[in-house]
């Protein structure tokens, strides 16, 4: 294993040192490892909240800030923050307006925000928790009951981020994020395992003429192994499963991700992204705005993961919105 690091215990640590040293419109508690934007959070403006485990960078701590989430708690690395880290967080992005729970479809991360949750009830904090289960993929994986949450909880994050930065009340911004959510999808392809650091060794074996299909964040098992193809045909595969899931229609309007894990380099995503572009085309369906790029990794896997979300003209709108964050910024 090489690595860029100190010790396998004190990668969050020094990786929270260094987003700080980085990121100085950012407030980053090392001791409770949470990251907020810097400053008091702005009164009357419900809150967003969102956190998981470390290794999928940018996500969360990336999208902290104007326009997204005012809070993450990172947890150590494929584990989920537990409950007073998530409640430190939520306190922190609390204004009275009460606070949105972003939550990743894994069994850890429900419990622990579940749990969190009572504790800010018990605080005077109004919670409402929101369920990212985007991928097609599998019903239930290693880590989950359900559906697995990826790739739809960067286009929640950003569409009810800015809506809470409108001003609008706590039961519309859950009800966007829920909105989000519900027609979005996503699917992922494997061609390497990642390296956890404290393992040291690949979390499975995948021959070199072989790929995982329909993989999760984690290194979950997919729906199948198979011989590698090209990319047009591995494009093809996850296009199906998206829309035999959720089916689009000519004229429909859509936000496009094309995600790398952590590996992938750029050249191979737009490889990627052309053909996805090209196929949606084919069936008369637009795409208005797009992603290209590591937004949800699993460290340093070699895959990629396409999500569809088809957007009408609010949608779009709250996407156009300013935001400011580590790993995305536009408009502002």
């Amino acid at each position: 294993m090489k690595k860029f690091l100190n010790t396998p215990e004190s990668l969050l640590s020094d990786a929270l040192a260094g987003l700080a040293a980085a990121h100085p419109e950012l407030a980053v508690d090392l001791d409770r490892a949470i990251i907020t934007r810097a400053g008091e959070p702005r009164p009357g403006k419900v809150g967003l909240v969102s956190g998981g485990g470390s290794g999928h960078e940018p996500l969360h701590g990336g999208f902290v800030g104007l326009g997204m989430l005012d809070a993450a708690c990172p947890g150590q690395v494929f584990t989920s923050p537990v409950p007073d880290q998530i409640l430190a967080a939520t306190k922190a992005a609390d204004s009275g307006a009460g606070v949105v729970h972003v939550v990743k479809n894994y069994t850890g991360d429900v419990m622990n925000f579940q749990l969190a949750a009572e504790l800010a009830a018990d605080e005077g904090i109004t919670v409402e928790t929101v369920l990212v289960d985007d991928d097609v993929a599998v019903q239930d994986s290693t880590y989950t009951a359900g559906r697995r949450g990826t790739g739809a909880t960067v286009f929640v994050e950003k569409i009810a981020g800015a809506l809470a930065e409108d001003g609008a009340n706590l039961a519309d911004v859950a009800e966007m994020a829920r909105r989000v959510n519900a027609v979005s999808r996503s699917f992922a392809v494997a061609l390497t395992a990642c390296t956890t650091p404290a393992a040291g060794a690949p979390g499975f074996d995948l021959p070199d003429d072989e790929m995982e299909v329909g993989v999760g964040i984690h290194g979950e098992p997919g729906r199948r192994r198979e011989k590698l193809r090209p990319a047009a045909e591995i494009v093809a595969t996850a296009l199906d499963a998206i829309l035999s899931d959720h089916p689009l229609a000519p004229g429909d309007e859509t936000i496009v991700m094309v995600n790398g894990l952590g590996a992938t380099p750029l050249i191979e995503l737009y490889v990627l992204f052309g053909e996805v572009a090209n196929a949606l085309s084919g069936k008369g369906i637009g795409i208005a705005h797009s992603l290209v790029g590591n937004y949800v990794t699993s460290l340093d896997m070699a895959g990629a993961s396409i999500t569809i979300c088809p957007a009408d003209e609010q949608l779009l709108r709250l996407w156009d919105a300013p935001v400011r964050t580590p790993a995305l910024r536009w408009g502002a």
